[in-house]
């Protein structure tokens, strides 16, 4: 045998063994053979086009247009494609009980007729790219849930359950869809409701609702949504007509009123019309939907949408913040300083301070305040007479920017702001707001002015000292007479001032609270607090270093209040207060009296350590 030969047999070989292979992967194994042998029918459902059901004379036809169901015979509507595509689950999973041969019919001519498969009244067909066979049902079987079906041009007779009958044995509108339409709610993008008061005009714009008609106004994220979900969720409660006919029995002639909802892809719209009320059907009402070109009944509670007005689906919210863009906040008080807080990853800093750090937790309060802050009520819809409620010389302005480091494509580099809200008189409890780029005027609570703080002392960091308590190395503590206290070479304290054994409880407590001291607040200018910082009760004195270089001093006066005591460091600009806990370590004696317990936390203090501020 020469090398040609031996070639030309190695891929005849190789071409069988190739075929061989490839018809081996197309057969179904053992155990799925066994199970396609007791199928009724199989099939491929995603490649079914059409289901025709022949029930006495009535014929209906659905067919697959994309990835829905249409009825298209005797009626043409949308259908209830769940219901659809559970017929077709139920065909595939549809078995065989008993088999009653083809010899065995031909045996008994009369068979045939026994099993109501002569001239069967309930046929089925499914029509796709493959030639599927007719399905005859017959008469229910003696076997309680199974019945007599056969393929057309075949004898051959099985016993199945009575499933696919119950599927398929309805009336045409049995397989109209009932939901009102296919669209879902976060897919529409505009909505034109037209009510007896006029038209209102909804636009959805970069994922919020606003009011473009009768004027221009954000909209209420919600209430719109909820709004479309009563179109997009109504279930019809009865098939009347379709709306070609005379529209007038069904107050659709003139319509009293109605929704229009559009898409993207969509700018014709789907419109609703809302009609009268049945004569027996008293809780229903009459509606169109131009889009499937027919009258049905709802649900009387859809009239709803007719009686919306502008502002209840105005959004409410004084102003909207995005937080993911917002790096500075500007408050701007009339005669005063204007005090820039600005984003440093996580924390805030004070930029009109040398960016000293800010207390954050309070920053974050004020953005979440001002995200959540209702007004109170709509004053005016267009700002003619901004003197008329103080906003053209407001007593505070709060403008929101976002900062580019860099110029990029879609910004230029600095200071962006994207919102500015202006704050004028009084009235009540109430005081007018406006935000600059919209033209209305409103009204929020008066004491939100009390959260935007105007002072810049009060935007510092809470943290007081951030040390360790073995990073203190000298202590000396003035109240109704001096201690001073001293590190050692070996670390331990001795006495600068003072005898006795030293009290190293007391000592650890207050060297534990005074190098992790925080304010319970910044306090707001107050004279009267400076003035009596200037004779304070407790005066503490500290270094930070070996060298006594690193030195810090702490003024406590009198109280603020029943819990807290004023406050003050040279280091930072300011009063503060201190609770009553943190007052009461920093006063702990440092000495033992041989004989006597130590003090008690909270021991009396001298006449003016409780005077009133």
């Amino acid at each position: 045998m020469n090398l040609r030969t031996t070639l030309v047999l190695a891929v005849v070989a190789l071409g069988v063994f190739a075929y061989l292979r490839f018809f081996e992967m197309k057969q179904p194994s053992t155990e799925e053979a066994k199970r396609q042998a007791q199928n009724v029918l199989n099939f491929d459902r995603y490649k079914i086009n059409g289901i025709v059901i022949q029930n006495g004379d009535e014929k209906i036809e659905l067919r697959r247009r994309d990835t829905k169901w249409r009825l298209d015979t005797p009626i043409k509507d949308h259908a209830d494609s769940s219901s659809v595509e559970n017929l077709l689950s139920n065909l595939e999973g549809w078995r065989k009980d008993a088999t009653i041969s083809a010899k065995e019919i031909e045996a008994d001519k009369n068979k045939l007729n026994e099993y109501g498969l002569a001239k069967p009244k309930l046929k089925l067909k499914l029509t796709g790219p493959e030639e599927l066979p007719e399905i005859f049902f017959g008469k229910d079987a003696a076997l309680e849930g199974k019945m007599y079906v056969r393929f057309e041009n075949s004898k051959e007779t099985f016993l199945a359950g009575q499933s696919i009958k119950k599927d398929i044995d309805k009336k045409p509108e049995d397989f109209r869809d009932r939901k009102l339409t296919d669209l879902i709610t976060a897919r529409v993008s505009r909505v034109v409701l037209t009510t007896p008061v006029g038209e209102i005009d909804l636009q959805k714009k970069n994922d919020h609702w606003e009011i473009v008609k009768p004027f221009h106004a954000r909209g209420d994220d919600q209430k719109i949504a909820d709004l479309i979900a009563q179109v997009t969720t109504a279930r019809i409660q009865q098939f009347v007509a379709d709306d070609r006919g005379d529209l007038r029995a069904y107050g659709l002639a003139e319509p009293r009123g109605g929704i229009t909802l559009f898409t993207p892809d969509d700018k014709q719209g789907q419109l609703l019309q809302v009609g009268g009320v049945p004569e027996k059907e008293k809780d229903q009402l009459y509606v169109r939907s131009a889009a499937r070109g027919f009258v049905y009944t709802l649900p009387k509670k859809i009239e709803e949408i007719l009686n919306a007005k502008p502002d209840d689906l105005r959004d409410r919210h004084l102003m909207r913040i995005d937080t993911n863009i917002l790096d500075r906040i500007t408050i701007d008080p009339p005669g005063k300083n204007e005090i820039i807080l600005a984003r440093k990853d996580n924390n805030w800093t004070i930029v009109s301070r040398k960016n000293a750090p800010a207390n954050s937790t309070e920053v974050r309060r004020m953005i979440d305040t001002l995200q959540s802050e209702q007004v109170k009520k709509f004053v005016e819809d267009v700002a003619s007479n901004l003197a008329k409620y103080g906003l053209d010389k407001p007593q505070l302005q709060l403008t929101l920017s976002s900062f580019a480091s860099e110029n990029r494509a879609e910004t230029k580099a600095g200071e962006q702001p994207f919102a500015t809200v202006a704050f004028g008189s009084a009235d009540g409890e109430n005081v007018y707001a406006r935000l600059t780029d919209e033209p209305f005027v409103v009204a929020v609570r008066r004491s939100l002015l009390d959260q935007i703080f105007t002072d810049p002392a009060q935007w510092q960091d809470l943290a007081i000292f951030k040390f360790k308590p073995e990073q203190i190395h000298r202590l000396s503590v003035m109240a109704e007479y001096e201690s001073a206290l001293r590190r050692d070479a070996k670390g331990e304290w001795a006495w600068v001032k003072g005898d006795g054994q030293i009290n190293q409880a007391n000592l650890q407590s207050l060297l534990t609270t005074l190098s992790n001291l925080h304010a319970v607040r910044w306090v707001a200018a107050a004279p009267i607090a400076r003035r009596d910082l200037e004779k304070p009760q407790l005066a503490i004195t500290f270094t930070t270093s070996p060298d006594d270089k690193n030195s810090h001093k702490l003024l406590v006066g009198s109280k603020a209040d029943a819990a807290t005591w004023f406050a003050r460091v040279e280091e930072r600009e300011g009063t503060f207060v201190i609770s009553d806990a943190d007052f009461t370590n920093l006063r702990l004696p440092f000495a033992i009296v041989p004989g006597s317990p130590s003090p008690a936390a909270g021991a009396s203090l001298s006449p003016s350590a409780t005077a009133a501020p």
